[in-house]
């Protein structure tokens, strides 16, 4: 990910305005904004896409299709929503409601948000980790490819996570119906 050329000399932007400038096609065609910023979601690189797809497929055998979602927004706390607009690479739901047509689902709704980083690891340890737990995610996880680890983050309280486990690639994850080891989860050496 990278930060949208500076094209008005600002770099607090609201979700209107953000959504102004995708309407006049003045953004990339995938993009999120956190903390006021527009940033771009640039084209995955084969480790991050495949990595994706792979944890998609294991938590869809876990959880069901229909409630596990890729590249999708999910609603932040209501104090976050004028400057954020996040895109979650994996989001698994409690349930696949009806009123997302109309909505997107709150961070209480799900079960498990998931970051899959190779770029943006600073960005998912940082400002993501702490924007998701204001929302009330109950479970964050960060798959680092570089790092070959998957950074696990639980029990939101005061705006961050009250736990995080650090799981590497002889470790095991679990989630629920869901298990696998790390070294499933991640790309081959």
């Amino acid at each position: 990910m990278a930060a949208v050329p500076n094209l008005l000399g600002r770099r607090d932007y609201t979700r209107d305005e953000a959504n102004d400038l995708d309407a006049a096609g003045l953004l990339p065609d995938r993009w999120e904004l956190i903390d006021g910023e527009i940033i771009s979601r640039m084209g995955q690189n084969p480790p991050h896409a495949r990595t994706v797809d792979n944890l998609c497929m294991r938590l869809r055998q876990a959880f069901g299709y229909a409630r596990v979602k890729e590249e999708k927004p999910i609603e932040v706390a209501e104090n976050d929503r004028r400057r954020n607009d996040p895109i979650l690479d994996i989001a698994v739901l409690i349930e696949d409601k009806a009123e997302y047509y109309d909505r997107h689902p709150a961070g209480t709704e799900l079960i498990l948000a998931v970051e899959v980083s190779d770029t943006t690891v600073v960005l998912d340890r940082t400002k993501k980790r702490r924007l998701y737990a204001r929302a009330g995610v109950p479970e964050y996880w960060i798959v680092d490819i570089p790092g070959r680890r998957v950074l696990v983050h639980r029990k939101p309280d005061a705006g961050d996570y009250g736990e995080m486990v650090d799981l590497g690639e002889d470790d095991d994850i679990a989630l629920g119906d869901f298990y696998a080891s790390v070294a499933d989860v991640l790309p081959p050496r």
